[in-house]
């Protein structure tokens, strides 16, 4: 989401600074600007994702049928030798063995084109956004801070979750927008109940929605904007405005 989020902003920024956005909105909506921009994008990264999936099944595939039970049980005989306490790698391996048996394969694949797609939309928003209101790199560093913060803040929690993925942390940042795309895939192969899901899912549009009309409403005036120092009271203002 980060990397992708970034393209679309530099391509924000090089279109506004070459002045060729002045020429493209002579025929086109800024809105349909900005949303063209990040679809396609956006379906650059699904495609990138769908090939990595093919060449790892494929890899796999092949890879597999080589190896024998022989050397399977080769392997499991020098592993035990070197463990210093089979006890405890074999109730380790159970509870993985476990784990990876109940894990719904349909639903993590389909939530996870889901959360990829929708929270790569929620933030490429924003990154829109603010490739609108700034004239080079250098300036964007005021307004990444807060887009950034949610992310971080969720790969801290990542170890929270995992310890007790069904506690009031867990649930609250799986369906609040900014969180949900990273933590409530962290939290599905633990049998994340239904409704949290749909929940979640519900409000991660909603998300998108209010993002994307938020950074339609800004991005129609700042990427005509050139020169004029630009902060969240200018921003605010911009949003306020009747159309």
């Amino acid at each position: 989401m980060l990397i992708y989020g970034s393209q679309v902003m530099r391509g924000v920024m090089q279109e506004k600074t070459s002045k060729i956005v002045e020429i493209l909105v002579s025929s086109v909506r800024p809105f349909h600007l900005m949303m063209g921009k990040i679809l396609g994008i956006a379906a650059v990264g699904l495609t990138q994702f769908v090939l990595w999936i093919v060449l790892t099944v494929s890899i796999i595939s092949f890879v597999a049928p080589m190896i024998t039970d022989g050397g399977v049980e080769d392997m499991a005989a020098a592993q035990s030798e070197l463990a210093q306490s089979p006890e405890a790698q074999n109730e380790l391996l159970a509870a993985i063995d476990e784990v990876v048996n109940n894990i719904n394969i349909p639903l993590l694949v389909g939530s996870f084109f889901f959360y990829f797609l929708a929270g790569y939309l929620f933030y490429a928003a924003l990154f829109a956004m603010i490739g609108a209101v700034v004239d080079s790199e250098a300036d964007t560093q005021q307004f990444m801070l807060p887009i950034m913060l949610p992310l971080i803040a969720s790969m801290m929690f990542l170890g929270v979750i995992i310890k007790d993925p069904s506690g009031p942390i867990a649930f609250w940042m799986s369906i609040i927008p900014f969180f949900s795309p990273i933590i409530m895939m962290i939290r599905i192969p633990f049998d994340v109940p239904l409704w949290e899901l749909a929940l979640s899912m519900f409000l991660m549009v909603a998300g998108f929605i209010g993002t994307t009309w938020m950074a339609g409403r800004v991005y129609r005036i700042g990427i005509l904007m050139h020169g004029a120092k630009v902060n969240y009271k200018v921003i605010f203002k911009w949003l306020m405005m009747k159309n």
